[in-house]
């Protein structure tokens, strides 16, 4: 509590009823401290002392963001370090300095800094962009080791609030990394977005089809994204050809060289290795194999990897040894390297993707649909149309990839193809 001074004077009714005049005026209190009313209604705390043979004033703070007891008790540690000799106005100077240093803010752009030479542009730029609007304006000031959860928790609600779900969850996960690097470099004894369960206040997402990326816009950020990867040649190129192709993960993952015709530009899928019933992929007959157009583009990204993989089994091998296929997890661990957590894009959602936009774009959904790989029940129609789309379909993937291209340099693209065209 707050030392009564006999010579205390001021009440909270006569501060709060203190109106302004044309020119300052003060209301003394006691014990030094006096509520200075200025004419345009702001209402000062202060505090004079003498220190060194010099007379200061030390402001402590507005009324009423700090009330008549406060300040008198603000007034009393001032005392106390001028009569050790201390300043008060120097003592909360090299405070600020020290919280400069150690705010949220500073740690938070230590950690950019610290990790921006291993994200791809695109990431950078989603993260800051976070930032700058959900955690900055709420955490930016704060003493980092002074956070707790209480803190953090309505940042994630106000995303979520705004029907950005996927975004709270990121942004729990990004303030969650910042703590991690404050722990490590010692701006704070722990991290208070641990004790935070996401699940307790995001709604629970309805499981449906595989998350894509199939904004045009948002399609050529995650192209660039891909082309500025940095990981292994051979996750580099199942995410360059993925867009282009359209097969499953397992189709392209397990792809063999044996199966690809650059001569021709074609990928020819043997049956064996499609998802059609057992007793079809067991037979692996030529006319159950599904057959791929490969764009110039494909056939610049093969004839690259060729080089480094031709001579072994896989396209796309381990880099634990020639004879194994890449994992099935290594592009999952791309997206997320590149910003996209599980709800924004898979490696199925490449399918989803080409489908959308060539839809969109007027192009036949049969001709997608078999280029898709989606089989069809009627067995002398599938072996119709396998045959028929095939010079649709090749003049469809050039055409594709051109688009692709066109999204990936963020200029005007001219739709592709119109229904009737």
């Amino acid at each position: 509590m707050a030392t009564a001074y006999p010579e205390n004077k001021l009440t909270d009714s006569a501060v709060k009823s203190s109106k302004p005049k044309e020119k300052l005026y003060r209301l003394r209190d006691g014990g030094a401290l006096s509520l200075d009313v200025m004419p345009n209604g702001s209402k000062i705390w202060r505090y004079a002392y003498r220190l060194h043979d010099k007379q200061k004033t030390f402001t402590l703070g507005h009324y009423p963001d700090m009330t008549l007891s406060q300040a008198r008790e603000l007034r009393n540690e001032a005392r106390k370090l001028v009569s050790a000799g201390t300043d008060p106005v120097e003592q909360r100077r090299y405070q600020q300095v020290q919280v400069e240093h150690t705010s949220f803010a500073a740690v938070a752009a230590d950690w950019l800094e610290h990790n921006r030479a291993g994200w791809a542009d695109g990431n950078t730029v989603r993260i800051e962009g976070y930032l700058n609007r959900d955690i900055l304006p709420a955490l930016g000031r704060m003493d980092t080791a002074s956070i707790q959860a209480r803190d953090i928790i309505p940042i994630i609600k106000r995303v979520r609030d705004r029907g950005a779900v996927d975004a709270a969850k990121r942004v729990k996960g990004w303030i969650q990394h910042i703590f991690d690097y404050a722990v490590v470099h010692g701006f704070a004894e722990r991290n208070p977005a641990k004790d935070i369960d996401v699940k307790l206040i995001l709604p629970k997402r309805v499981k449906g089809r595989f998350a894509a990326v199939t904004e045009p816009g948002k399609v050529g950020q995650l192209l660039r994204d891909i082309d500025g990867y940095q990981g292994g040649l051979a996750v580099r190129s199942v995410l360059a050809l993925s867009p282009l192709v359209f097969l499953r993960p397992a189709e392209i993952r397990l792809a063999e060289w044996a199966e690809v015709d650059r001569d021709a530009a074609l990928w020819t899928l043997p049956a064996r290795r499609r998802k059609l019933p057992t007793h079809i992929k067991q037979a692996d007959r030529p006319e159950d194999a599904l057959l791929v157009p490969l764009s110039r583009q494909a056939l610049a990204v093969l004839q690259e990897l060729h080089e480094y993989t031709g001579r072994g089994q896989y396209l796309f091998p381990s880099n634990r040894g020639q004879g194994r296929p890449l994992s099935n997890n290594a592009v999952r661990v791309a997206l997320r390297t590149m910003g996209y957590e599980n709800d924004d894009m898979t490696a199925h959602g490449f399918r989803a993707l080409a489908s959308t936009l060539l839809n969109e774009l007027g192009y036949r959904s049969e001709v997608i649909e078999a280029q898709l790989g989606h089989k069809d029940k009627d067995k002398i129609r599938a072996a119709y149309n396998r045959a028929k789309y095939l010079q649709e379909r090749t003049t469809m993937m050039q055409a594709w990839a051109d688009y692709l291209d066109g999204l990936r340099t963020g200029g005007e693209v001219v739709p592709i193809r119109r229904k009737g065209a």
